[in-house]
């Protein structure tokens, strides 16, 4: 049997090798697209999800300057406002970090998805834990004081805090979350 291990840099094919009992068989620019076409229909049939793929690619690969602007008039300043995600071992410390924070006005909504499986590598071993996913919304002026606050009260040594800025979205919605969140003073 032989397997194809396909090489992307930037979303783009950048070459495939074959892997088989013989030797490994590395391929390049014309000779992997084409093997990739090749492959693709059996890939497709197990799949089907691989169909979205070079929409998903493409919009993953567009320049900033082809994203589309904010509405004209908008008041919103893109990025003004960020999701922040952080990872807990339990809902029980979830819920109690989420409304301290939402009451010191840190966020002004925080959302808990439980049952999330995180594997990882820690102190040499690879682990793997059920944990909930907190996404908070807070202003990205805020996302310092938050980490602060989330690191002085998580139980985890390494707290998992990731805050990503929001380009677009429901413009009511983004005043709302600068209105309910203030600077800690």
């Amino acid at each position: 049997m032989v397997r194809v291990r396909a090489f992307l840099s930037r979303g783009r094919l950048t070459g495939c090798m074959l892997v088989g009992r013989g030797p490994q068989v590395w391929l390049g620019g014309a000779a992997a697209l084409f093997l990739a076409f090749l492959c693709m229909p059996s890939l497709l049939s197990v799949y089907p999800s691989l169909r979205l793929l070079p929409r998903a690619l493409s919009m993953a690969t567009r320049p900033p300057e082809a994203s589309a602007p904010a509405p004209t008039g908008s008041d919103y300043a893109a990025g003004s406002v960020s999701v922040v995600f952080v990872t807990c071992p339990n809902d029980k410390v979830a819920k109690t970090i989420a409304r301290a924070a939402v009451e010191k006005r840190l966020a002004a909504c925080v959302n808990l998805v439980p049952q999330v499986t995180s594997i990882y590598e820690w102190k040499g071993k690879v682990e793997e834990d059920s944990e909930v996913l907190m996404m908070m919304k807070t202003q990205t002026a805020l996302a310092a004081p938050l980490t602060e606050f989330i690191r002085s009260v998580h139980p985890y040594e390494v707290v998992e805090v990731i805050a990503l800025p929001v380009e677009q979205g429901n413009l009511p919605y983004l005043r709302w979350v600068k209105d309910s969140t203030a600077y800690p003073g």
